[in-house]
Parts: structure tokens; C-alpha cells; sequence
């Protein structure tokens, strides 16, 4: 059997295996969700002081999960599955293909503020990623098979299979190639039919558009598309800030306490952003803001204007915060459905403004409810592309394909005026080791320092003589001595052509101290430098060898020839045949 034909034959098995961790996930999750409300919490009035606990417990096991019985502390979100592209040959810890649905069926199921989507995409990741392993693919088939897995996996979330293998090239960065095209389509696919064909009533996600769209219109869904671009920009900026604050506690138990605590406050005030958060946007779409405010302590005030504007806003700003709480206490999961949550509430206010003004419009609130999904998550995501394809699909329609497209387009654009990365490859870039769709930037983040560092350069100590020079370099093989005092810590070097008209004289060799014959490197590399870092400092110093350090310490010497051969090898691995 061909190779090629072999892919696609694993492309639908990792696809069908990824929609059934996505049914598994959805269904345990929701049932879960039942089983708490309705026998621990009470169906007919919320325990509020219950409401405010049952969150810390799912985070709780959560936590005790990843420390104990996997001993593994690794996030289980997108990010992860883009640094274990970058950093880690596409390789996923096999524990990851079901960690990340039980720590997201628990953290979600008792009522953590957080998408379901990210541990069901690891899931299936992982899924690709591994058996990509078993059979000792390349990393350009294993990154294809572990895409396949993500592509799978979103497209068994919502049944949309376009949305799905748009993802793995818009947000994975994925290149689309006709190695990759047919792969990732029957992922999709696959995935699709599984929930299609297995997933029970009213557990997954499933709308429809029922108001056309009129170009009327047009200039408010422009002005709104620049709201979703500000909120997008909002909630990505306050996400990153929450988490660098609760990741400032060192002890985890602390963070714990912090994280559960705060998002236990909010909850007080807003119940409607405990768990993912679908229930409100079902009611949304149904016109029937209402019923949001049920469980609330002010049920009374629900039909006040005032009062639903105060809230949506309120929850607008806090539902990022509690998301980014709960994944900070310990929990797994994801943004993408607090996102969607986001932006629907969004949409949703913004129309009910308009409609007050008696302006002579009335716009649809369930059109700009989908509508604002797709602005949020353009801009959270930087994935324009993907944001437009689910709710297209979402909807099965293309009436709303004209707002769609200068929504998520122009929320997308407003982002990025403010920052150039998403919420999920930000710390990834800082730390650079985000791949992009540049070739040579790709290349040079999947090289690691380790493996182009040569250790096999004699050394001399900085208190030798020439006498003690000359007997080195009579041993090396190399043209480059690295000098270094008592401690190891590196002095400078020498260069043979730097001693060639005086090493034949023996009356200067015990006259002769080394300290008096080195020089300064032209620049240093640090171990923890990235590589694109590296190239920077050959370039600007003209090298053609540099030295590495560990905090002083002397580790080795990076050259250019070394590099370059690397480099051959990982821009053929990535590339097409």
C-alpha cells in the first residue's frame, strides 16, 4: 500500500476516533452538568451558596488530577498543541489523549467558566500525534496527523467539517498542500458523521438563522464589527493579565484558592457565567433575554432596560475574567466557547440598543447575536477564516455570509492594529517558539541549540603559558581554543592565527601567559537564547563560530556550518517532497 493512501485510510480512523472523544466529552459533560443541578444543587432555586462551591470542587480534582496521577503540570489548550509542533517534533504525551477530556469533563461539568473545545481538540491531537508515532512517520506526517486530530475534533463540536480543516490551517498554521488537503478533509468528515449519527438531542451545539439580511443594514454591522474588534482586543488583553497575576502565586494550592475564591464572587452576582455558557446563548437566539436572569438575585429587574444593559455589559467584561480564573486555579479548558459566549452577549446588547433608539430600524437580535460569535472570535483567535465557516455551517445557510465575512474581517483587522498575536500564540512568540507560515521563521524555531552545539573544542586554562598552548593545539582538531579561568566561567578565546608567528619560537613559550594571548568572542550565545536570536548574533557579528554560555559557564561552541546543515535537513522535513 502507497503511503499517501495509507494517511487517508489513518485520516479517517483519527477522525472518527476524535468525533468520539468529542461525543464522549459533550455528553459526559452535560449529563454531569444535569446530575449537579438537579440533585445537589436543587432545580427549582439555585443554592447560591452551593453554586459558589461546586465549581472549586470540579477545579479541585482538576488539580489533584494533574499532580497526582499524572504527575504532569503541562496546560492542556492550543497552545500546547503549538509548541508540541514547534518544540517537541509534533509529539504529544500519550496520557494527553484522554487527560484532557476527563481534567475538561470535570473542571466543565461542575461549572468552570471554560470552552470544552480546547481539551477536546488536545484529545484528538494527541490521538494524531501517537499514532503518527507508532508507526515512525516523519514530522511532516506526524504534524499532518495530529492536525487531522484537530480538525476532527471541531468539526465533531459543531458539525462543521469546512470549519474544521480551516482551523488546522488558520490557527495550527498548517501549510495547504496537496499532501495535506485530502487528509484533513476526511478528518473532518469523519468526525462530523460520528456525532451526526451518534450524539444525543439537545447535548451538542446546533443553531440555525431564521432572519435574512438585509444591505440596508450594512452600516451597523460595520460599526459593530469594530465593537467585536475591541472587545476581542479587551478579552485577550485581560485574559493574559488575569493568568500572569494567578501564575504569579507560586503554590499551587494557593493559586487554587485564589482562582476559586474570586470566580466563587463573581458567580454571586452573574450565575449565568457558570460553565460554558451555550445555555445563555440558546436563549439569546431565542429572543428570550429574560430567562438569563433566572437564577439570579434580581429576577425582579430582569424586564428593566437599564438593568439588562448594566448586566450584558458586566458580563461582557467578567466572563473572560472568570475563564481565565478557573483555567488559573487549575482547570482545563479552553476559550473558545467563553468567545462565542462573549460575543453572542454582545451582539445580542448591541441590537437591543439600536432597536431602542426609534430610529426607524429593527435590527435582528439573532443575526447579530451569530454574528457577533463570529466577530469575537475572529479577533480572540486571529482566525477570521475559521470564525466565518462555523457560523456558515452553524447556521446552514449563506445569508448571512456578507456581514459574516466584513465582521470577521474587519474585527480581525482591528486586533491587530493593537497587538500582532492571538491569546493563544502570545506567550508563544515571547518566547519564540511560535512557527509561522514563513518558511525560514518556521525553520529556525523547530532548531533547538542543543543540537548544533559542538562540544569537542580543547580547552586552556587562563593561568597556562604558550608551552601548555602548544601542547593543545598539537592534540586539536580545531582551529578555536576556548579559554577558561579556575571555575569554568569563560575568559575569551584564542585563535591559532592569532599565535601562528610566535608558537614556533620556544624561548617565548614559558614568557608567554595565554591571558595575554586571548581576545574577547565577537558575541555571545546564551543556552537559553532562541535560535532566531542566534542567527541575529551571527549575523551582526560576522562569525563564523560563537561561544555558548550557561550563566558564565563555558558549554560549547555554535558554528555557522553546523547550523546550516541543520537547517537543510528541517526545511526538506517540513516541506514537500
Amino acid at each position: 500500500m502507497k503511503e499517501g493512501t495509507f494517511i487517508i485510510i489513518l485520516s479517517v480512523i483519527i477522525g472518527i476516533l476524535s468525533g468520539f472523544v468529542a461525543l464522549t466529552l459533550k455528553a459526559s459533560v452535560f449529563y454531569l452538568r444535569e446530575f449537579v443541578i438537579n440533585n445537589i444543587i436543587g432545580s427549582s432555586k439555585i443554592n447560591i451558596f452551593l453554586l459558589l462551591i461546586i465549581p472549586s470542587v470540579g477545579i479541585g480534582l482538576t488539580l489533584l488530577l494533574k499532580h497526582t496521577i499524572l504527575a504532569d503540570t503541562i496546560k492542556h489548550n492550543i497552545s500546547s498543541i503549538l509548541y508540541a509542533i514547534s518544540k517537541k517534533n509534533s509529539l504529544m504525551k500519550r496520557h494527553k489523549v484522554f487527560s484532557s477530556m476527563l481534567g475538561g469533563i470535570l473542571t466543565a461539568g461542575f461549572g468552570g467558566s471554560v470552552g470544552m473545545e480546547s481539551p477536546i481538540i488536545s484529545s484528538g491531537a494527541a490521538i494524531g500525534s501517537n499514532l503518527g508515532r507508532i508507526f515512525h512517520f516523519n514530522y511532516k506526517t506526524v504534524t499532518l496527523l495530529l492536525a487531522c486530530g484537530s480538525s476532527g475534533a471541531i468539526a465533531a463540536i459543531f458539525n462543521t467539517p469546512i470549519a474544521g480543516v480551516v482551523f488546522a490551517l488558520e490557527v495550527l498554521l498548517l501549510d495547504l498542500n496537496r499532501f495535506s488537503l485530502i487528509p484533513l478533509l476526511m478528518a473532518s468528515v469523519s468526525g462530523t458523521m460520528v456525532t451526526t449519527i451518534f450524539y444525543p438531542a439537545g447535548v451538542l451545539f446546533d443553531f440555525q438563522i431564521q432572519d435574512s439580511f438585509h444591505a440596508s443594514e450594512i452600516h451597523f454591522y460595520l460599526i459593530f464589527a469594530l465593537i467585536c474588534g475591541l472587545v476581542a482586543h479587551y478579552f485577550t488583553h485581560t485574559y493574559l493579565l488575569v493568568e500572569q497575576k494567578i501564575e504569579a502565586i507560586s503554590k499551587p494550592f494557593n493559586r487554587y484558592l485564589t482562582g476559586s475564591i474570586l470566580f466563587g464572587l463573581i458567580l454571586l452576582v452573574f450565575p449565568m457565567l457558570w460553565g460554558e455558557g451555550f445555555a445563555t446563548i440558546k436563549s439569546l437566539l431565542s429572543e428570550n433575554h429574560i430567562s438569563v436572569f433566572e437564577f439570579t438575585l434580581y429576577p425582579k429587574h430582569a424586564e428593566n432596560f437599564l438593568v439588562i444593559v448594566l448586566a450584558f455589559v458586566l458580563m461582557i467584561l467578567l466572563k473572560v475574567v472568570a475563564t481565565a480564573l478557573t483555567v488559573g486555579a487549575g482547570g482545563i479548558g479552553g476559550i473558545f466557547a467563553p468567545s462565542l459566549f462573549t460575543g453572542a452577549l454582545s451582539g445580542y446588547l448591541y441590537g437591543l440598543i439600536i432597536n431602542s433608539l426609534n430610529i426607524g430600524v429593527e435590527l435582528s437580535l439573532v443575526n447579530f447575536t451569530m454574528i457577533g460569535m463570529a466577530g469575537v472570535l475572529s479577533g480572540v483567535l486571529h482566525a477570521p477564516l475559521t470564525a466565518l465557516f462555523l457560523i456558515v455551517e452553524i447556521t446552514f445557510g449563506y445569508e448571512l455570509i456578507v456581514p459574516l465575512m466584513l465582521t470577521s474581517t474587519i474585527s480581525y483587522i482591528t486586533v491587530k492594529y493593537f497587538r500582532d498575536n492571538s491569546i493563544i500564540t502570545e506567550q508563544l512568540a515571547t518566547r519564540g517558539h511560535l512557527i509561522t507560515h514563513h518558511k525560514d521563521k518556521a525553520v529556525l524555531t523547530m532548531m533547538k541549540l542543543k543540537s548544533v552545539l559542538e562540544t569537542d573544542f580543547l580547552t586552556v586554562n587562563i593561568d597556562d603559558d604558550l608551552a601548555d598552548l602548544v601542547k593543545t593545539v598539537a592534540k586539536s582538531k580545531r582551529n578555536l581554543f576556548p579559554v577558561l579561568d579556575r571555575d569554568g566561567f569563560l575568559a575569551g578565546i584564542i585563535l591559532l592565527d592569532d599565535i601562528r608567528e610566535i608558537m614556533f619560537h620556544t624561548e617565548m613559550y614559558h614568557k608567554t601567559l595565554i591571558r595575554n594571548l586571548m581576545s574577547p568572542p565577537p558575541a555571545y550565545i546564551r543556552l537559553d537564547d532562541n535560535m532566531d536570536k542566534v542567527m541575529k548574533k551571527f549575523n551582526e557579528s560576522k562569525a563564523w563560530n560563537l561561544p555558548v554560555i550557561d550563566k558564565g559557564k563555558y558549554m560549547g561552541f555554535v558554528s555557522k556550518s553546523k547550523m546550516f546543515n541543520v537547517y537543510r535537513e528541517l526545511l526538506v522535513n517540513i516541506t514537500d517532497d
